[in-house]
């Protein structure tokens, strides 16, 4: 039987918008209003040190306005663990930070990153909090996700998004084989990272990828199409690659 793949709509860039110019306008939980009447089955927000797009009060109110899951991107520090904490989302997914980087770059180092790692993913846990580590596509990373106590892996799939030809058909061999490994050991598996209409079909069609997190290509499309559009074409295509999946093994 065919797993389900569900969609989670970063909102982050609603939010860039909105902060280019100071106000209220885009509003990014209005932007995840309409990503849950659209489908969406999550919305994504990363509430970045130097608060560059989501703020804290994005966050208040998507924990009191939307009724479908939030994931909280965080690095792992002590002021993302509090309010983490304290809002209690659905899931929080830990990511690596860099204050000078456009956007994250790469996956966590769960291997390096093992003990400062532990006592967070320890908290959140507790707490009730689904913890999922954003890593790149090698089993190192998956055994260091399954040692920490992790339940999730979200797989960072931006050399396959950006590379064409020999090397994007590398990269994506790369996702099959982790998707599958993190199924074989326990961890639940997403992805995201860059995908687009262009990317996202043979990513959709690995069985053991549950969820993909979307964000900066369906903002920039909504800009021609609108939203409400371009996330249900997304999940068109996404739906479409699965079910066109459903006879094929891995």
């Amino acid at each position: 039987m065919t797993r389900p793949l569900r969609l989670g709509v970063n909102i982050d860039h609603v939010a860039t918008i909105r902060n280019a110019r100071g106000g209220m306008h885009p509003d990014p939980v209005r932007a995840a209003k309409l990503a849950e009447e659209c489908g969406a089955d999550g919305i994504t927000a990363h509430l970045r040190e130097d608060r560059r797009h989501i703020s804290d009060e994005d966050i208040t109110r998507l924990v009191n306005t939307i009724n479908i899951p939030l994931n909280f991107e965080m690095a792992a520090t002590r002021e993302m663990l509090e309010i983490a904490l304290r809002h209690t989302p659905h899931a929080a997914c830990i990511v690596p930070e860099k204050r000078q980087e456009r956007t994250t770059e790469g996956g966590l180092d769960a291997v390096g990153g093992h003990d400062h790692l532990a006592p967070f993913i320890n908290d959140l846990g507790k707490s009730g909090i689904r913890v999922s580590l954003f890593v790149e596509p090698n089993r190192d990373q998956l055994n260091a996700a399954k040692s920490l106590g992790a339940p999730v892996v979200e797989l960072h799939v931006g050399a396959y998004c950006d590379s064409s030809g020999n090397e994007q058909e590398r990269q994506f061999q790369r996702i099959v084989d982790a998707a599958r490994y993190a199924d074989e050991i326990g961890l639940e598996c997403h992805a995201g990272h860059g995908l687009t209409y262009e990317t996202v079909s043979p990513i959709a069609a690995i069985p053991s990828i549950v969820e993909l997190n979307i964000g900066h290509f369906l903002i920039g499309e909504a800009i021609y199409v609108g939203l409400e559009e371009s996330i249900k074409r997304m999940r068109q295509i996404m739906t479409e690659a699965r079910e066109g999946a459903s006879g094929l093994t891995e």
